[in-house]
């Protein structure tokens, strides 16, 4: 607690009338925070905005965002960015659908969901529609409708504004706590254990109520998100089923006691009420585990836990006795992670045998067949031979893996015109995907093309919404263009001095929010 300038100690002779308006204050602010601070049965109308509004929760989230995309655990792998979209996007037309996503929010709000090698079985909200999913949870699930749980519950955060209440809420609670502390201070010197008690207690009764209105709006996302997944065509029993995984996850260290000192209300509670709003006249169905599934958890499992301990951990489950006689869901997994770790352990004998094994069962999935050449590919990669990866992979179709990649394997085969082309046409509809940029800045650089690999570079920073890193490659790009080392790129030259304006702009905007 940070130090208090005790007035009375300096004052004594006017403690007393002092510390009497001080109570007459402090008891008013009280009785006003009190009534103000929405409870349980007063909950917000759904969706109120609170004090803040779309602009301001949007550039709050944006630099939330900024230090997530620099984090070393930030993850854009292609195919686990894909599946988690093709749970993702459902969700987002349901919302819509419901009302629960209004068309202000659509268009000004991000709707992103970013990945994160964390173990931890988690995921969050955070302001203007950013949205983060930890690689922990994905390895713990069965079924995609597990995972659509999830979403759905942070996506209903979003869409009930929720954040922006959260800080309402904080606000309100502001005079509460200062004047805690004021009379905590002139209570001091007459008796410091009940000035100690007057302290704590105010901010006890702030928390208390913080955590009321929190674990409300946990429900209230509950509510909600159970209706949106089931408009998307998710199985409503996926959230039981995660509830249960997370109970199981954390009883370790939490034995179930004083609920009303928690943010989120009890895990039985909420499995409790996830139980009652299934439907009626029939049994509720479990989550459907695919093949598709069982590789996506498997690939989620090595990249959160790459070391040489873990990586040899799932080469050995798949040697396991029992696994001729599992079930073809829980075979595709271990033996995509065995594939894929052996690959990490610079073991391609190993590799090609477990990817053998995989082909054989995916057979016949077209998803999960699909998912098997491209880890066909990204081992021949990984070994080094681009050429056949190459081949295995087609970057004319739809498919963001398949265009990431298959432009490295014809970059690194020495086919970088062909993979500038793809590419090129991509960033033009996707200019968000930072990836992509720096693939094709790469590209570029390989065919002695500087000014559009600089600007790749620059729209690259732009897409993680780091401005100022962004500016520093434009004007690198345009002192090139003074040095004439452009060439006669005209074209190129002017898109960056247009694109260097724009971004400088945004900069300064985060320079002001500071």
């Amino acid at each position: 607690m940070p130090a208090i300038h005790r007035i009375s100690d300096r004052h004594p002779a006017v403690s007393g009338w002092l510390g009497e308006l001080a109570a007459k204050v402090f008891a008013a602010l009280v009785v006003v925070v009190v009534a103000a601070a929405p409870s349980a049965a007063q909950l917000p109308t759904l969706g109120d905005a609170g004090d803040m509004d779309v602009s301001a929760e949007r550039k709050l989230g944006e630099r939330i965002a900024r230090e997530l995309y620099r984090d070393p655990d930030y993850l854009d792998d292609p195919l686990l960015a894909e599946y988690v979209q093709g749970i993702w996007q459902p969700l987002l037309a349901a919302a819509r659908k419901r009302g629960e996503l209004t068309p202000e929010l659509d268009e000004r709000f991000a709707w992103e969901v970013l990945l994160g090698k964390d173990r931890s079985i988690n995921a969050f909200a955070l302001p203007g529609g950013w949205l983060g999913l930890h690689l922990g949870l994905i390895s713990v699930t069965t079924s995609a409708d597990e995972i659509a749980s999830v979403l759905a519950h942070e996506l209903s955060h979003v869409t009930q504004r929720h954040i922006s209440r959260v800080i309402t809420q904080q606000n309100r609670q502001g005079p509460l706590m200062i004047g805690a502390m004021i009379l905590g201070a002139l209570a001091a010197s007459k008796s410091p254990d009940a000035a100690n008690a007057m302290i704590v207690g105010g901010q006890a009764l702030a928390a208390q109520t913080q955590l009321n209105f929190s674990r409300d709006m946990e429900r209230e996302a509950d509510r909600v998100g159970l209706g949106v997944m089931s408009q998307a065509g998710f199985q409503p029993q996926g959230f039981v089923t995660m509830f249960e995984k997370l109970q199981l996850a954390s009883r370790h260290n939490d034995n179930g006691s004083f609920p009303y000192l928690r943010s989120h209300p009890m895990t039985t509670e909420r499995i409790a009420e996830m139980q009652s709003r299934q439907p009626l006249g029939r049994a509720a169905a479990p989550p459907t585990p695919t093949l598709e599934h069982a590789m996506m958890v498997a690939r989620a499992r090595v990249f959160s836990y790459p070391g040489v301990d873990g990586l040899r951990a799932y080469v050995a489950e798949a040697k396991g006795a029992d696994v001729a006689t599992a079930p073809m869901t829980r075979q595709a997994g271990v033996f995509y992670g065995a594939a894929l770790a052996s690959s990490r352990l610079r073991d391609a004998a190993a590799a090609s045998g477990w990817l053998a094994r995989l082909t054989e069962v995916t057979r016949g999935d077209a998803k999960a067949a699909r998912l098997a050449r491209l880890l066909t590919a990204e081992i021949a990669l990984d070994g080094g031979n681009p050429a056949r990866a190459a081949e295995l992979v087609d970057i004319s179709g739809d498919g963001r893996p398949e265009l990431m990649l298959g432009a490295q394997a014809r970059l690194r085969a020495g086919r970088s015109a062909q993979a500038s082309q793809r590419l090129q046409t991509w960033v033009t509809v996707h200019p968000r995907d930072a990836s992509a940029w720096q693939l094709l800045a790469s590209a570029y650089a390989a065919q002695g093309k500087a000014l559009p690999s600089i600007r790749a570079e620059a729209e690259a920073q732009v897409a993680h919404l780091d401005y100022a890193a962004a500016v520093d490659r434009f004007k690198a790009a345009q002192d090139l263009v003074r040095r004439g080392g452009a060439g006669s790129d005209h074209i190129e030259a002017s898109i960056i001095d247009t694109r260097s304006r724009q971004v400088d702009s945004l900069l300064r905007e985060q320079a002001l929010e500071r």
